[in-house]
């Protein structure tokens, strides 16, 4: 994934002041944020989910069959997207025709919510394409993470959606993902995130830890997902407003010191400068490389947060991880950097 995203990275950020606005829409609106929250309804058994490609493409027709069956095992119906089974290269079929099945799956009144079958590398290249109008008329639960960030947020932006951060229809769907989806999705529980306390044969915990960047309580809209998505589109009409923002990050199969250019990005930018708090998750993969010498990962995050003077803290269940919270993108949060939590303000569907 991440070689595919670095090849596109330098002709996305050229890109991004000519990308058009989307289908119906004027550059003089206001932005999302400005037009309130909107909500999806909650999921309950016998509803049917889309099941979308809107990225990389699936290699096994059986990975479908799967997802539909872990679906089954919720309760819940599914409906597979047109292209979600097409190839072309390393995409899950054409630019135009990925972008139709997301507007398709909005625009169908049988589909309740919609999951992106795997992340990859594509959706970048769709969102011009992306009906935010008819999304905004038939708003519905959006899932998905890693590439599907650019949708995420960008959907976010446009329409006020509220979109979630969590499993991909190819993940691994246990007990602690499926715990947390169950409590945001279904039940509509404005949950307490914190990372499991299990100390197991040993003295002390040492998996899943938490480690206080900055201490201190902070409140703002979730908005995030993985560091590498959120860089290439910086400068483009489709991130959300960061101002008094948590913003959360995670990635996987990156060099430390890329991680370090892309929060030097977020910087220059002015994202990391108007955020309220701050939230890392898990960079998996994610070593040295080659050289003379590197920063350790920590490092990198303190040289770029600690200025900022904001709450913050890493190590939470979020990224390229088999056990996942379930995010809400774009709902008001608290974090308590010592204590390692995120607490959603108010349930994120109706």
């Amino acid at each position: 994934m991440a070689q595919n995203r670095r090849s596109f990275l330098r002709s996305a950020l050229l890109a991004a002041a000519a990308v058009p606005l989307a289908p119906g829409l004027m550059a003089s609106q206001a932005p999302a944020g400005s037009r309130g929250t909107l909500k999806a309804r909650r999921l309950s058994q016998g509803q049917t989910v889309g099941l979308i490609s809107p990225a990389g493409a699936t290699w096994q027709s059986d990975e479908i069959k799967i997802i539909r069956e872990a679906l089954a095992a919720l309760g819940l119906e599914s409906k597979v997207g047109r292209h979600a089974l097409d190839r072309y290269g390393y995409l899950a079929g054409t630019d135009a025709d990925r972008a139709a099945d997301v507007n398709a799956m909005f625009a169908d009144d049988s589909v309740d919510a919609v999951l992106c079958v795997r992340g990859g590398w594509g959706c970048n290249r769709i969102l011009p394409l992306v009906d935010f109008r008819a999304i905004a008329a038939h708003p519905k639960i959006l899932l998905g993470y890693s590439d599907i960030t650019s949708l995420l947020n960008a959907v976010q932006a446009r329409t006020g959606l509220v979109t979630f951060h969590g499993p991909v229809g190819t993940s691994v769907w246990n007990a602690y993902s499926v715990d947390w989806l169950r409590r945001v999705l279904f039940k509509g529980e404005a949950v307490i995130m914190e990372n499991p306390h299990v100390i197991g044969d040993s003295l002390v915990q040492i998996n899943d830890r938490v480690r206080t960047i900055r201490p201190g309580t902070a409140r703002g809209r979730l908005l995030g997902g993985n560091l590498t998505v959120l860089a290439a589109m910086a400068g483009s009409p489709y991130l959300p407003d960061f101002n008094g923002a948590i913003l959360f990050l995670e990635d996987t199969n990156e060099h430390i010191y890329r991680i370090d250019r892309m929060l030097t990005q977020l910087k220059l930018a002015g994202i990391l400068d108007r955020i309220a708090g701050f939230v890392f998750g898990n960079c998996t993969k994610c070593d040295p490389g080659d050289g003379h010498g590197s920063l350790s990962l920590e490092q990198v995050l303190d040289d770029h947060i600690l200025p900022l003077k904001i709450p913050a803290w890493a190590g939470a269940m979020i990224g390229h991880i088999e056990n996942k919270f379930m995010v809400p993108v774009g709902i008001p949060a608290e974090i308590d950097a010592a204590l390692g939590t995120i607490t959603m303000l108010e349930p994120a569907v109706r």
